[in-house]
């Protein structure tokens, strides 16, 4: 990585670095395969580390991450016509106060919000990843993807919307049979 980063300090090298997990959390929510996720945030950090000169504004430094990011991906995507998407995340989930039961069932939780935000429509994906897992705002998500703020506005209503109803089929569809007589 360059030694001669305008803008780019040793802490904010590091604030750089320390955005991987963010990063990398994100990409693959986007391409769910861990290779691609680390190849394209080494890609974004690399092209982070190296443009630095073109980021005005330090406190920005996580949006134009996420912008390059995106970026990599688009490229990918040119690249590659056919995408498959692979819906198994083998991530654990740390909490450290509750117990097995309560562990198993957030688990559960996550992988049943997983599978069904990776049944979304890329664009709602990436928005809906952006917005409520990154907590980013509309104005930095639109900036991010290169859209209006009123179609990431409508992309998020109609990704919650779809995983409200995917989650509740879900839950209905695993209610159990009571046996009547």
């Amino acid at each position: 990585m360059s030694d001669t980063l305008p803008l780019f300090g040793f802490f904010a090298r590091k604030r750089v670095e320390g955005m991987r997990p963010r990063l990398l959390r994100l990409a693959y929510a986007w391409c769910h395969d861990i290779d691609l996720s680390n190849d394209l945030v080494q890609e974004a950090l690399t092209k982070g580390l190296t443009r630095s000169s073109q980021l005005r504004d330090a406190g920005a430094m996580e949006s134009w991450l996420f912008s390059i990011l995106n970026n990599c991906w688009r490229d990918h995507l040119r690249t590659r016509r056919e995408f498959t998407d692979i819906s198994e995340l083998d991530e654990v989930i740390f909490d450290p106060a509750p117990g097995p039961e309560k562990q198993y069932a957030s688990r559960q939780t996550a992988a049943r919000v997983r599978t069904a935000i990776a049944t979304l429509p890329m664009a709602q994906r990436q928005v809906i990843t952006l917005v409520d897992i990154e907590e980013l705002s509309y104005a930095e998500v639109a900036r991010i993807l290169e859209v209006p703020v009123g179609t990431i506005m409508s992309r998020l209503s109609r990704a919650r919307q779809a995983l409200k109803t995917s989650l509740q089929t879900e839950e209905l569809d695993r209610a159990p049979l009571r046996r009547v007589k």
